[in-house]
């Protein structure tokens, strides 16, 4: 099968929002990314950043993925909002959140949130991070240890090339950054395109969280990922075999976006985890009763 693409800006916003996962039906409804009555802003850093709460209780802090906001996570704050107090932000060159013209990283974006979850919450917070929040959700865990209680990330990875993400993604974010690099020299004017860039350079070039850094996370991790996510299978495997204290979850039939087009799933997935006391049980205690074999 062939397939003609177009490079129009309205075609790759559409493609970009397909690919990363614009799915929040129930947005419009709640005005989620918009509710003047629940939102604000807060001075982290070198920007403002935009930010809601929802409900009552422990405080789960939802960090959306790249190209998206506040309103792609509009299923995880309908399903935690009657549990826990739901703390939820435009990241950095984001939604309604600043940007500067220096180049934004994984880990300033994380010291972004951290700022956010000093001013918000009372005790240390759940998190719950997709994708580019999920890499985010485990710098938290690492650098602002103080600040977290625990962690769940869907679709996280450590690096940005092959070794990690699928071919058919990487090559598509190359296309894209060259598209970028020539909307702007062309001087269009139909969408965000320094804010895309920035986006995209983070997609390219980073995260680059090295496993020794990945293993000092104390916090307990819920790793998962769909059985045919952007991240290889191995990859997301390698992230739970090196924390020293995770559970993992692969979604059977499930992509990427499955906090947006499973949602009852995952969130009853990342409930369980968020609810209980963390444990890690092993397979051998069942047989010998104890861990001496």
């Amino acid at each position: 099968m062939t397939a003609t693409v177009r490079h129009d800006s309205t075609f790759h916003t559409v493609i970009l929002w397909i690919f990363l996962g614009f799915f929040a039906p129930m947005a419009a409804a709640q005005d989620y990314g918009s509710n003047k009555s629940q939102g604000g802003f807060v001075k982290v850093n070198d920007i403002s950043m935009y930010y809601e709460v929802y409900g009552e209780g422990p405080p789960l802090v939802l960090i959306h993925g790249s190209g998206q906001s506040i309103v792609d996570m509009a299923a995880q704050i309908d399903g935690f909002r009657d549990q826990y107090q739901i703390i939820v932000a435009d990241s950095r060159a984001h939604g309604k959140s600043g940007m500067t013209d220096q180049q934004m990283t994984y880990r300033q974006m994380a010291s972004d949130w951290a700022s956010l979850i000093a001013e918000l919450a009372t005790e240390p917070a759940r998190v719950i991070g997709w994708s580019d929040g999920g890499n985010i959700a485990l710098e938290l865990a690492r650098a602002h240890s103080e600040l977290i209680d625990r962690v769940a990330v869907m679709g996280a990875n450590l690096a940005p090339d092959e070794s990690a993400v699928y071919p058919w993604a990487v090559n598509w974010v190359l296309e894209e950054s060259a598209n970028i690099e020539k909307q702007l020299a062309d001087g269009d004017t139909s969408q965000n395109w320094a804010a895309l860039k920035q986006q995209f350079y983070l997609l390219r070039e980073l995260p680059d969280m090295t496993l020794e850094e990945l293993s000092t996370i104390q916090a307990p991790v819920l790793v998962m990922a769909g059985d045919r996510d952007i991240i290889r299978e191995e990859h997301t495997l390698l992230i739970y075999q090196t924390l020293p204290n995770a559970h993992l979850a692969i979604f059977p039939g499930e992509t990427h976006f499955t906090p947006a087009t499973d949602p009852e799933l995952f969130n009853r997935t990342v409930d369980r985890f968020m609810d209980q006391p963390f444990t890690r049980p092993d397979s051998k205690t069942f047989i010998f009763g104890d861990d001496s074999h």
